[in-house]
């Protein structure tokens, strides 16, 4: 560590005792980012740590779509954002106006939404889901009952295959990260790495899907990388999570999976890496850019969320 990140390291150390803040942040951020965090995980765990946590403010070191949930179930807390262009191509695949045109062409479905959507969507969503729960969400309605699952059209067939589910409508947005692995280069590492298993996020396309191991979320990719007697792990998801799993499994190799076209070798999220030191310092000194929504829409939101979590 240079002495200027050193110094932000300090000054962000002193701004969050004397404001009593936290700060969350995803596992696709850059290492020293996620040095700094108070707790670190992926979107709705922090959304949930949020709404626990003793403080009077929360910066999440994430996208936009994230702070928005953290907002939406704790609104009584400050929310802010370091870096309010931090967007996310999946949920801006999603648009508010849009998908609420497109579900009155389906009166009689339920719409089941991934938490990786604007705060607008989830105001028009009957429930929310995540990565690791959308199969046990799916699973929990009427096998009758229709429903249009948005936006990342890569979870939804994933689920719908395994559900099969002929009656699920799917919105066609998708992650620009996991949508660029290529199954050739991947299939070119598990030939140069015969051992290595192949740890996949579900917005993966089904072709990259079916090559591995394991699908899950990043916290069940982690998870599994833990638990598996493998030693080596190809990682088909947002490279940022690397920091983590060499830090919790430093006896494992874990080889990044790149997209159809890169020089760097791996797929970076260039929203998740918008955050950084020095914009954390500037947002808890103005205690700005700050979430904000009209309270109608985040009791819509809150109410899809809350129906995620009720389901067992």
């Amino acid at each position: 560590m240079n002495n200027n990140s050193a110094a932000l390291v300090e000054r962000i150390a002193q701004l969050k005792k004397e404001k009593n803040a936290v700060i969350l942040a995803h596992y696709y951020t850059t290492p020293e980012v996620q040095a700094v965090a108070d707790f670190l995980g992926d979107s709705l765990a922090l959304s949930v740590k949020a709404k626990d946590v003793d403080a009077e403010i929360i910066l999440f070191a994430g996208v936009h779509f994230m702070a928005e949930t953290a907002k939406v179930l704790s609104p009584d807390k400050k929310v802010l954002i370091p870096n309010p262009k931090a967007g996310c191509s999946l949920a801006e695949s999603c648009d508010a106006a849009e998908f609420a045109a497109f579900k009155v062409k389906y009166p009689d479905h339920l719409v089941v939404s991934y938490v990786n959507t604007t705060v607008g969507v989830k105001a028009l969503t009957d429930i929310c889901c995540t990565s690791s729960n959308a199969l046990q969400v799916v699973e929990s309605i009427p096998a009758d009952q229709p429903i249009i699952f948005a936006p990342d059209r890569n979870l939804g067939g994933y689920i719908k295959k395994l559900t099969g589910r002929d009656n699920m409508v799917l919105w066609d947005g998708a992650c620009h990260v996991h949508e660029e692995f290529s199954l050739e280069k991947i299939l070119e590492l598990k030939s140069k790495y015969p051992a290595a298993k192949v740890v996949v996020h579900p917005e993966c396309k089904a072709t990259v899907a079916e090559v591995a191991d394991y699908v899950g979320s990043t916290a069940g990719i982690l998870e599994y990388c833990g638990k598996d007697e493998a030693t080596e792990f190809i990682v088909v998801t947002e490279a940022g999570i690397l920091a983590e799993m060499r830090r919790k499994y430093p006896e494992k190799s874990f080889i990044p999976a790149p997209p159809i076209d890169s020089a760097c070798g791996c797929n970076e999220c260039k929203y998740m890496k918008m955050v950084t030191l020095e914009s954390i310092v500037s947002c808890l000194e103005g205690e700005s850019p700050e979430i904000e929504m009209d309270e109608k829409t985040r009791k819509s939101a809150e109410r899809s969320i809350l129906n995620m979590i009720a389901v067992k």
